[in-house]
C-alpha cells in the first residue's frame, strides 16, 4: 500500500509562485504514474499534471507554460512548481499515484493541500 503526503500549499498573491511536494511511502513494487489534481469549491476534481515512470508528462491546458511537474525517483517524491499563479488556481491540490503491488495495479490519493491565490 502506498501512502502519499503533500506539502507546500499556502496563500500567495497573484503572479507569485509555490512549490508542492508529495512524498510516497509504504510497500509497493513500483510506481507507474504520479500526478497532481485539484478541486475548487463547487467544482469537480480535475487533472493538473501527471508524469509516467518513463518521464512523459501531460498538463492541463490551463496550466501549460506556468506549472512544471517533476519527480525524484530515488526518493519517491513528486513536485509541482507553480509560477504566475492566478486566482483561478485556488483549490485543494491532491497527489495521486498508480502503483504495482505484485501483478495488480492500485491507486492512492493524498489528503490534499490548500492553495489560495489572492491579493
Amino acid at each position: 500500500q502506498v501512502h502519499l503526503m503533500e506539502s507546500g500549499g499556502g496563500l500567495v498573491q497573484p503572479g507569485g509562485s509555490l512549490r508542492l511536494s508529495c512524498a510516497a511511502s509504504g510497500s509497493f513494487s513500483s510506481i507507474t504514474t504520479m500526478g497532481w489534481y485539484r478541486q475548487a469549491p463547487g467544482k469537480e476534481r480535475e487533472l493538473v499534471a501527471r508524469i509516467r515512470s518513463g518521464g512523459s508528462r501531460v498538463y492541463a491546458d490551463s496550466v501549460k507554460g506556468r506549472f512544471t511537474i517533476s519527480g525524484d525517483n530515488a526518493k519517491n517524491t513528486l513536485f509541482l512548481q507553480m509560477n504566475s499563479l492566478k486566482p483561478e488556481d485556488t483549490a485543494v491540490y491532491y497527489c495521486n499515484a498508480d502503483y504495482l503491488n505484485g501483478p495488480l495495479l492500485h491507486g492512492a490519493w493524498g489528503q490534499g493541500t490548500q492553495v489560495t491565490v489572492s491579493s
